[in-house]
């Protein structure tokens, strides 16, 4: 009997699989870490993790060409396996782990994959408080559910979060519930967009393409878990005759061009978003957690 992966649904990968992708990627994560190479782990990220964290060892690498003189080996441990039965490519599982960096927080990771034959590569990390995750819904065997990303159930398709997100970070509304990623983000933008001498303005732009599509896990309670990537512009302008101050050093190694006048910064965030099913409570979208990272810069 022949079986065709892209129209069967089937378990995305064995437990077994998810638990060697997962070792896998630590130890090329941590190879690349200390010697401030991006190629070391190039073939075991994608999406918004691998922007992210090509640039900053990029710039690690501008600063300490011999490599990371603070490098500590990431451990990722208690790792609990999120499988989701699924047809067609790509297959994808979550893995929430515990690390010996970033506190009490869960560590996220989505891994993905187009085709047998390839390698599991981390797609989105992110990190959520232990009491906010939810549980997910599974089949009599522990098999997760994956959302179609134009799943209409939900107070937000997961095709349309990163959109939302975004248009909420320019104009607000009560699409999202208040939190750190959400109002109070926008109230530290808005203290920041005016300071003597200085204006800031930010532009933010959804990420849906490609390795950057939203993927989204089916909870308990009908709503869905979704991963969801966004691009951020802050551009610091400031005024004739003011002092410009001089950026980090990882800023300056992302650089291009001269700071006479004016810097912008790209960064790169990859969020998780607990989205209730239609109709549920107050229908609003909370963002659990967010990992941002400096992408590129541009003085003039």
């Amino acid at each position: 009997m022949v079986v065709h992966g892209e129209r069967e649904v089937l378990p995305s990968t064995t437990r077994a699989e998810a638990a060697k992708a997962l070792q896998q990627f630590t130890s090329a994560y941590n190879a690349a870490d200390k010697a401030y190479d991006p190629s070391l782990d190039a073939d075991h990220t994608t999406g918004a993790l691998a922007a992210i964290d090509s640039a900053r060892l990029e710039a690690g690498r501008a600063n300490n060409p011999d490599g990371n003189p603070s490098h500590t080996p990431l451990e990722l441990t208690d790792a609990k396996f999120t499988i989701p039965k699924k047809a067609g490519w790509p297959r994808w599982f979550v893995a929430d782990t515990k690390a010996n960096k970033g506190g009490d927080a869960r560590w996220l990771l989505v891994f993905t994959r187009d085709g047998l034959e390839e390698t599991w590569q981390a797609a989105y990390l992110t990190l959520v408080a232990p009491d906010k995750m939810p549980e997910f819904k599974t089949d009599r065997d522990g098999w997760a559910e994956a959302v179609p990303a134009n799943s209409t159930g939900l107070a937000v398709p997961p095709a349309d979060l990163s959109r939302d997100y975004t248009a909420y970070l320019k104009d607000g509304g009560k699409t999202f519930a208040d939190g750190a990623h959400t109002s109070s983000w926008r109230e530290l933008r808005e203290k920041r967009s005016i300071r003597p001498g200085l204006v800031t303005q930010y532009i933010d732009e959804p990420l849906t393409n490609g390795d950057h599509a939203p993927l989204a896990l089916r909870t308990e309670d009908g709503g869905a878990l979704v991963f969801f990537t966004t691009r951020h512009f802050e551009k610091q302008t400031w005024a004739q005759g003011a002092s410009v101050p001089t950026p980090s050093k990882d800023v300056l190694a992302l650089t291009d061009g001269e700071i006479k006048q004016s810097l912008t910064m790209e960064f790169v965030s990859n969020g998780v978003a607990l989205d209730p099913a239609r109709g549920a409570g107050d229908g609003q979208v909370s963002v659990l957690g967010r990992v941002q990272g400096l992408t590129s810069a541009k003085g003039e």
